[in-house]
């Protein structure tokens, strides 16, 4: 997870790298160019806070060990991410300003903070929509997680159940297997007492055998 976030951090500095300098470059510019260069950078502005979403994303799927860095690192990503919206607001409401003048061929009467006043609450309305946007991906994404999570849970336990029904049989057929080895174990012994009988008639047989020869001589 973490080669991905630093993949992102790649892109993050490539990206705001361009940005601030096309930036600079709108108060030189007049015209058709300037006007392309300002909806360029607001494109590559909002491809610089989707992958800001994107980063938080991996950055919470960081183990908490090493989240630390991670997390300081993206805090300053994002500090440089707000100055960079102000210095292209600043550098809109110039060209604002300009445009307007060479439209109405004087100056406009609206002062420069009532402009900014505005313009900073349409960026309050794209970032709460976004906030919104991304809430919505996290909790499409925790239901999905959850959902793999209760069926994680539902197999684990099937395998539990087949593991208890093999030890349910182990134990059956441990009891089979006592109950024969005990049986021959008792038939051992019963054929060694009968052994034993026997050798003992036969020993009393030879001995008789012997006393009445002596005594009949």
């Amino acid at each position: 997870m973490s080669s991905d976030f630093e993949t992102y951090e790649q892109d993050f500095g490539t990206l705001t790298a361009e940005i601030t300098n096309k930036i600079g470059r709108i108060p030189k510019l007049a015209g058709e160019e300037k006007t392309q260069l300002v909806i360029n950078v607001d494109k590559q502005l909002e491809e610089v806070r989707e992958l800001l979403e994107q980063m938080d994303l991996e950055l919470r799927e960081i183990p908490v060990q090493s989240r630390g860095m991670y997390t300081n690192r993206m805090k300053s990503y994002k500090q440089e991410m707000e100055k960079l919206e102000k210095d292209f607001k600043r550098s809109r409401i110039a060209y604002s300003d300009e445009v307007r003048n060479e439209l109405l061929g004087a100056e406009g009467s609206s002062s420069e903070s009532q402009r900014a006043h505005l313009l900073d609450n349409t960026e309050r309305l794209e970032r709460s929509s976004r906030r919104l946007e991304a809430g919505y991906q996290i909790a499409v994404e925790t239901e999905q997680v959850g959902q793999e999570i209760l069926a994680n849970l539902h197999t684990d336990r099937e395998k539990i159940q087949r593991s208890r029904d093999r030890l349910r049989e182990t134990d059956a057929n441990l009891g089979k297997s006592s109950r024969i080895l005990t049986g021959m174990l008792r038939r051992i012994i019963q054929n060694r007492i009968l052994v034993f009988v026997l050798g003992a008639i036969i020993l009393l047989t030879i001995v008789l055998a012997i006393y009445f020869n002596i005594r009949g001589n």
